[in-house]
C-alpha cells in the first residue's frame, strides 16, 4: 500500500494490480487519517507486515532564519507524524499476533549535526531516541523489530522542490546561503532512489534486522567518522566522566 497526501499523484507502479496494490491519501499531522489508513490496509490485504515511516521534509535554513511556525510543522511531520502512525502500526501487530518490522527512516543526519538543518536534524535525532527506547519496551514474543534507516544523500525531489527555507533571512548569517547550497547539490548526490528502495526491502524481509543501518556511501563514511571522533573523545575525559559518584 501507498500513501500520500495525494493519492491521485502516486506513480502507477509496474505490476501493480488492483489485488496487490492499493493507494491511500494519509497526512500523518491527521491521527484519524492515520487510523484510517491503517483500516483500509487490513481491510484490503488482512495484515501488516512492514510500516515504512517515510514521510517527512527537508527544512533549510540558518536556526535564526527560520520562524517558529516552521520549526513546529518540521517536528509535527517528521517526529510526531511518525510516532502516531508507529503507534497505530504496534496496536494492529500485536493484535495479528504475526510480528512485524516498523522502519523509521531518519537521515544520517539524524547520527551527525548538518549545518543549515538544525531543526531538520533535531526532529531525526528525536525519532532515533525515541525507536532505540521503544524497541526496549517491546516483549520480544511478539516479534515486532524497529529499524532506524540512515540514509544519505539520494537523488530525489528532497533537496528540490519539496525543499521548504527560513522565511526570514538573519542578517548575521551573510557567509551562508542555503537556497544556494541545496540548488548547487541538488541533482549530484550519489544515491540512486531505486537502489535505496531495494535495501529498504532487503532490511524489511531480514529475520533480524538492525536497530540502526546507514543507507549511502556518504553516509558510511559520515558515521564512521563521528565513530572515530567519539573513540578518541570518551577515553580522553575519562577521569572527568568518572569523577561524580558519591563518595562511600
Amino acid at each position: 500500500m501507498a500513501t500520500s497526501r495525494k493519492p491521485d499523484t502516486l506513480p502507477k507502479f509496474e505490476g501493480a494490480t488492483s489485488d496487490n496494490y492499493l493507494a491511500v491519501g494519509l497526512d500523518v499531522t491527521d491521527r484519524s487519517s492515520v487510523s484510517s489508513a491503517f483500516d483500509e490496509a487490513v481491510k484490503k490485504f488482512e495484515t501488516i507486515d512492514v510500516v515504512c515511516n517515510n514521510a517527512g521534509f527537508g527544512l533549510s535554513g540558518e536556526f535564526e532564519s527560520l520562524s517558529e511556525k516552521q520549526i513546529r510543522m518540521q517536528m509535527e511531520v517528521n517526529f510526531f507524524g511518525l510516532l502516531w502512525v508507529t503507534k497505530r502500526a504496534l496496536e494492529v501487530m500485536r493484535e495479528q499476533k504475526t510480528g512485524g518490522r516498523i522502519q523509521q527512516v531518519t537521515s544520517i543526519g539524524g547520527q551527525t549535526g548538518v549545518p543549515l538543518f538544525s531543526t531538520y536534524c533535531a526532529s531525526k535525532w528525536a525519532v532515533e531516541g525515541f525507536t532505540e527506547a521503544l524497541q526496549q519496551e517491546l516483549k520480544p514474543e511478539w516479534n515486532i523489530s524497529l529499524t532506524c534507516i540512515e540514509p544519505g544523500g539520494f537523488r530525489t525531489e528532497w533537496a528540490g522542490d519539496s525543499m521548504i527555507y527560513g522565511e526570514e533571512k538573519n542578517p548575521a548569517y551573510d557567509h551562508l546561503n542555503a537556497e544556494k547550497t541545496m540548488k548547487e547539490r541538488n541533482g549530484t548526490q550519489a544515491g540512486d532512489p531505486v537502489k535505496g528502495a531495494q535495501a529498504f526491502y532487503e532490511l524489511g524481509v531480514m529475520d533480524d534486522p538492525p536497530l540502526r543501518v546507514v543507507v549511502g556511501t556518504d553516509a558510511y563514511k559520515r558515521i564512521n567518522q563521528k565513530i572515530e571522533t567519539y573513540s578518541k573523545n570518551i577515553p580522553k575525559y575519562e577521569k572527568l566522566s568518572n569523577s561524580t559518584d558519591v563518595d562511600e
